[in-house]
């Protein structure tokens, strides 16, 4: 993990570490530009907040719509910021992902070519075209520790695997929130005044829905599971659930419709409890609320004949599938 060492929640004080980060990312940047990845998630929203109180106008904040988000997650996004006094400008790159990711299914050849996708490509554009030589971002320490012992490699952790991030890309990587993990990060976020809506979401991928969808990403298959997305977190949001999710299987399985086979789609929904994503428990959700979640999803996303529950803990797990 290198010289990086987690803040446990019970160690955290809040407004010491809001006004150290502030301090650090202003000392750090000084009289420069930076530029911020907000995807609308806990860790980017907070670091968003901790960006504009260090910097204000020399902070350009940018949403990149991979094509790969919720449903109307961008807009939605952007106009929260927008009421916060926070501009965030859109940018569409939604060919460019599914241009790098045509025709993979390896998950790590995903996550690596989102990883170029957005700090090669898009953000290296931006960079030019901004003048900036910071870049912040929302990596959270859980990310590192996952990546480090060969896990799972988060799209985001570049320094910790020892990429020079300005040799490789032109600018220098600002991580306020590497310290701390999810529940701790929520707790910075209240404090810094972001909607609950925002700081107490469940946690969502770096690489977004192109995590949830095994095999080939293309754009009908992520339509298929962001609108599997929508109904589990519909009926899961009130829940006190840590996580929940759903995923589109790459085989095909036998159903019937109308008496007839229907040679569909199927559609795995996860929840979890836990603390700090580093072991998870399913939640014993009630049955009405399982067979609820079948028939939505069934009778709702087209194609989809089976909805499974998983029922293992992590470890050997992972909460995520991908």
């Amino acid at each position: 993990m290198g010289k990086i060492r987690e803040i446990p929640l019970a160690a955290l004080k809040l407004n010491e570490f809001i006004k150290n980060k502030v301090k650090e990312i202003a000392e750090e940047v000084k009289d420069g530009i930076a530029i911020n990845a907000l995807s609308g998630g806990v860790d980017s929203s907070v670091v968003t907040l901790l960006g504009f109180k260090a910097l204000g106008g020399q902070l350009k904040t940018y949403f990149i719509d991979t094509g790969l988000m919720r449903h109307q997650e961008p807009q939605y996004v952007v106009s929260i910021f927008k009421s916060l006094g926070v501009p965030v400008e859109l940018i569409n790159a939604k060919k460019q992902f599914f241009n790098a990711l045509k025709g993979i299914e390896d998950p790590e050849k995903k996550r690596n070519a989102v990883t170029h996708v957005f700090y090669k490509e898009v953000f290296g554009d931006l960079v030019k075209k901004s003048g900036a030589k910071y870049l912040l971002q929302g990596t959270n320490y859980t990310d590192v520790e996952e990546t480090v012992a060969g896990i799972k490699r988060q799209h985001n952790i570049l320094t910790q695997l020892g990429i020079d991030t300005k040799k490789a890309y032109g600018y220098h990587v600002i991580e306020p929130v590497i310290e701390l993990r999810k529940t701790a990060i929520r707790k910075v976020g209240r404090a810094l005044g972001l909607p609950k809506e925002l700081y107490g979401r469940p946690p969502f991928p770096g690489p977004a829905l192109s995590a949830r969808v095994i095999g080939e990403v293309t754009p009908q298959r992520v339509e298929i599971v962001r609108k599997a997305t929508r109904i589990v977190e519909e009926e899961l949001g009130k829940t006190s659930a840590f996580q929940y999710l759903a995923i589109l299987h790459q085989d095909r399985v036998t159903g019937m419709r109308n008496g007839k086979r229907d040679f569909g789609l199927q559609i795995e929904v996860r929840c979890w409890d836990s603390k700090d994503a580093r072991e998870g428990t399913p939640t014993r959700l009630p049955f009405d609320t399982l067979l609820k979640l079948g028939d939505r999803i069934t009778g709702e996303v087209p194609g989809v004949v089976s909805v499974t529950y998983n029922i293992t803990r992590k470890p050997p797990s992972t909460i995520e599938a991908i």
